[in-house]
């Protein structure tokens, strides 16, 4: 998502790199052991400020996004792809 959305010139590689390295860096100062395990964790808070940051969605939108997630897969049968309904955009 992070390439396709730099690609995309939603934002810069260069933003990308300064974010991610921003969240990792908050991490370790809040105590993250930075044991590689987090890293998705870190990758995800980045893409997600980023994608506020330059007006592409909200908070709300985001939290949508990650509820229709979690009810889909806990309702999807073990072996199918996860499917989200279509949702009405916040706004």
């Amino acid at each position: 998502m992070a390439v396709a959305l730099s690609e995309s010139g939603a934002f810069t590689w260069s933003e990308w790199v300064e974010c991610l390295s921003a969240e990792i860096a908050a991490a370790k100062r809040s105590g993250d052991p930075d044991l590689g395990d987090r890293y998705y964790e870190h990758w995800l808070r980045a893409l997600e400020k980023l994608v506020i940051d330059k007006g592409l969605g909200s908070e709300a939108e985001l939290a949508g996004l990650r509820h229709d997630w979690t009810e889909a897969a806990i309702h999807t049968p073990h072996g199918q792809p996860v499917a989200l309904k279509k949702r009405t955009p916040v706004g």
